[in-house]
């Protein structure tokens, strides 16, 4: 999001001078119209360089946003400066901030608001000690914002390509709850068990996928070019060379020959998977495919439940049908099969058919049976948020361990198809290694 500033003529015919946000200009303009504002003036905040030379002839320089540059200068000279320079940065390039960044924001707000210091306090003091331009500016434009009277909600869901759509919603919320520092410590957590899933799927799928491309390759140009241009040598010369290193010509030949067809025969139906995979109805086949694999994908769907209770248990209000708390618990879950199951089966039939929350859910035929009868019991004794929580620390507990060893397990296999493959190419180099022709005149 980008902020404007608009100077125009209101519906009432009054001049008007007024700040919006939107994406870019032609949203801005569309914004304006809609309200029947004449503009005459738009302009955007950008961010502008700017290089001071002092009376003591000391150099400064640095980076501010404004909407102009002559707005910006006139503010140094304001302030005493008299040789200012003031450049627009051209390339403007808005990077979303590493993960640890936030995480690191959200756990230190959580620690001074257990400290009782004012929520304007903090978001000025890490504003300014935050080395990422993109997150000091953001910070800066919230404590603004809020200064403004703006609602935590709005100001945050404009900056959810900043701090991520379920973070962003988790900072907005806390805004207008009774225990922010309780809010703040639940979505920092949310984000390091996300951090954990992400890095778990990295390397139980990515890093094995890499190696294994990699062996290949190299095989692939070890048996294509090196050992034929060394085999047939000996073909050339008419020997007959021994059974393996035959068949390895023969299986290199044609490689060679149908290199390209094999090659664009394997990578288009993978670019064409890769594709549809960010499709919505491919998110939702591959995510529905990868808890059907052996071992590993009941880990990550146990994570997936772990992640959805862990959202659900903070923003739970106790009301049986708490569909906002289901929504936002299902798109945090990092599964879109789960997310369908809940948002397309279970809270219509809370909304339409008045079921309760355990039979709705059970109906999504999303989650496993050991968690429809923990919230069952919940709902029994009447505490479902203490079961919610309860089955987010189990299954946490639970998929770290194993999942490690799972990881383990893959790395071991990956090594061993690895020596495996290289004691084959052994075999077929020693092979025409020992190879001795018979020479002309030597009995046969």
């Amino acid at each position: 999001m980008n902020e404007f500033r608009v100077k125009g003529i209101g519906p009432a015919g009054t001049p008007i001078q007024a700040i919006l946000t939107a994406k870019n200009k032609s949203e801005a303009r569309l914004i304006l119209e809609r309200k029947g504002i004449r503009i005459e003036k738009l302009e955007q905040k950008r961010e502008f360089n700017y290089y001071i030379t002092t009376e003591n002839k000391k150099k400064l320089t640095g980076k501010k946003q404004a909407f102009n540059a002559q707005e910006l200068k006139d503010v140094f000279i304001k302030h005493g400066y008299k040789k200012v320079r003031v450049e627009m940065v051209l390339i403007d390039i808005k990077m979303k901030p590493p993960m640890q960044s936030i995480l690191q924001f959200i756990n230190l707000s959580s620690f001074m608001l257990n400290e009782d210091m004012t929520y304007e306090k903090i978001l000025e003091l890490l504003a300014e000690s935050e080395t990422n331009q993109t997150l000091k500016n953001t910070l800066k434009s919230v404590q603004n914002e809020l200064k403004k009277g703006r609602e935590g909600e709005e100001v945050f869901k404009q900056y959810e390509w900043v701090f991520g759509k379920f973070p962003a919603y988790m900072l907005g919320l806390a805004t207008k709850s009774g225990n922010m520092a309780e809010v703040y410590q639940a979505t920092a957590k949310y984000m390091e068990r996300d951090f954990e899933y992400r890095k778990s799927l990295r390397q139980a799928f990515m890093m094995p996928l890499f190696t294994v491309v990699l062996m290949l390759g190299g095989v692939v140009f070890y048996l294509g070019w090196i050992f034929p241009a060394t085999a047939d040598m000996f073909i050339r010369f008419g020997y007959d060379v021994p059974t393996m290193t035959k068949a390895t010509l023969v299986m290199s030949n044609y490689f060679v020959d149908n290199m390209w067809y094999m090659i664009l025969g394997t990578l288009i139906p993978l670019l064409l998977f890769s594709l549809w995979f960010t499709t919505p109805k491919g998110a939702f086949y591959k995510d529905k495919w990868i808890v059907k694999i052996p071992i590993l994908g009941e880990l990550l769907h146990k994570t997936s439940i772990e992640i959805f209770f862990r959202v659900f248990g903070s923003i739970y209000s106790g009301a049986e049908n708490n569909i906002e708390t289901l929504r936002a618990a299902s798109e945090a879950c990092r599964n879109k099969w789960m997310e369908n199951g809940v948002k397309e089966i279970a809270i219509p039939l809370m909304l339409r058919d008045g079921a309760s929350l355990v039979p709705a859910l059970g109906s999504s035929k999303v989650f496993n049976r050991t968690t429809l009868n923990r919230l069952k019991t919940g709902a029994e004794t009447g505490n479902i948020l203490a079961s919610a929580n309860q089955l987010a620390r189990y299954y946490e507990q639970e998929t770290t361990y194993k999942m490690k060893g799972v990881i383990m397990a893959i790395e071991n296999i990956i090594w061993i198809i690895v020596a495996f493959v290289l004691i084959l190419l052994t075999f077929v180099s020693s092979e025409i290694a020992f190879f001795q022709p018979k020479t002309p005149g030597m009995p046969i």
